[in-house]
């Protein structure tokens, strides 16, 4: 028998959910609603997908393993040179290339809890360790996360909006924490979720990138570009950061339907503005209906809702929602995430939580 590390045996999966045609099988329901999975209820960008159509035909071909198109065009949108991008298979692959190319068994990586959960799983598969510091008033402590480092720090995470609960760090506070970290500790800022921001006071990373700091932005055309399906985000950091990650990643990591479909969506400027639009009214709705039923929520600058219970588990929340065909994400025992959908997803939702009053 194969002996496992026990490192690696010592690791929780992440454990995606099910197909909703499955769950609606089991149930014995139909037409239910995905509110789990932060993706963009508008789907993806019409640019993209006849963009997509039109790549079938040249499948038997290697993709661009330099991203090429992409990279130019996405370095004449953000106004920085190529070799300050890297392309992977989701942003979660950037994680995992940063890490690998970093860490080494027994140094530590600094996070909030919660946040996502994937920079701990990849941490210890590196035979790293997670260092968590608790959310203050639901967003990251910055503050008490910078007094953490010691000399075996090698990253921080910050994710900015925050999953799961949506909260994001100021220009004042990014500031603060930028001037306290040694240099050799790369900080990574996970921006998932940033075109969905609002707020005037949200934090410019870019601006630490172009001064040189240890610093690697996370983004993705999973969320308001509506290609999670096809799995492709990028990373920008300094062109030496970069240089090394390009060494240990995989030749073809990013699909040729996967980069014709982003070069498309990045240009579409009408369903990024309509996908910002459908969030900002479906946000307002959810916070009038919640306060309605008497739901405590945390205000969100990303498109998906955080509600802490006081009452019920999550799961039981959860598994009630499901029964009535509206399928949530539990966030731990006494907390829920909503995704925004659209209009008639959002009331049918409402509609579920009404009937579960009782349980909050």
């Amino acid at each position: 028998m194969i002996k496992i590390p026990e490192h690696i045996l010592a690791i929780n999966p992440y454990v995606p959910g099910k197909p909703i045609e499955e769950l609606e099988r089991e149930l014995g329901i139909s037409s239910s609603v995905k509110l789990a999975s932060n993706e963009n209820p508008a789907g993806a960008s019409p640019l993209a997908l006849k963009e997509l159509r039109r790549g079938l035909s040249d499948l038997h071909r290697y993709p661009d393993g330099s991203c090429y198109y992409l990279g130019k065009a996405l370095s004449n949108h953000l106004q920085i040179s190529p070799e300050n991008i890297l392309f992977g298979n989701g942003s979660n692959e950037i994680i995992e290339l940063a890490i690998r190319t970093i860490m080494r068994p027994g140094d530590t990586a600094i996070m909030a809890h919660p946040s996502f959960v994937v920079y701990s799983l990849i941490v210890q598969a590196a035979q790293g360790r997670s260092i968590l510091v608790p959310l203050k008033e639901q967003k990251h402590d910055l503050e008490t996360m910078a007094s953490r480092v010691t000399k075996k720090t090698r990253i921080i995470f910050i994710a900015n909006p925050n999953n799961p609960t949506g909260t994001i760090n100021t220009k004042k506070e990014l500031a603060a924490l930028i001037q306290r970290i040694p240099k050799g500790v790369l900080v990574v800022i996970d921006e998932a979720y940033c075109e969905y921001v609002m707020s005037p006071d949200y934090a410019d990373s870019m601006k630490y990138l172009r001064q040189g700091k240890d610093i690697l932005i996370l983004r993705t055309f999973s969320k308001i570009y509506g290609l999670a399906g096809l799995r492709i985000g990028y990373g920008m950091g300094s062109r030496s950061l970069i240089g090394a990650m390009n060494r240990i990643r995989q030749p073809f990591n990013v699909n040729t339907l996967s980069q014709k479909a982003a070069l498309a969506a990045l240009s579409d400027e009408k369903h990024l503005k309509r996908s910002i639009k459908i969030n900002e009214r479906g946000k307002k709705f959810l916070y009038r209906e919640l306060e309605k039923i008497g739901l405590d929520f945390v205000p969100t600058e990303a498109n998906f809702i955080f509600v802490p219970l006081k009452k019920n588990s999550a799961q039981k929340v959860y598994t009630s929602l499901l029964q009535k065909g509206v399928i949530v994400r539990p966030m731990g025992p006494k907390a829920f995430r909503l995704t925004i959908g659209l209009p008639g997803e959002n009331k049918r939702l409402i509609e579920a939580l009404k009937h579960e009053r009782h349980r909050f």
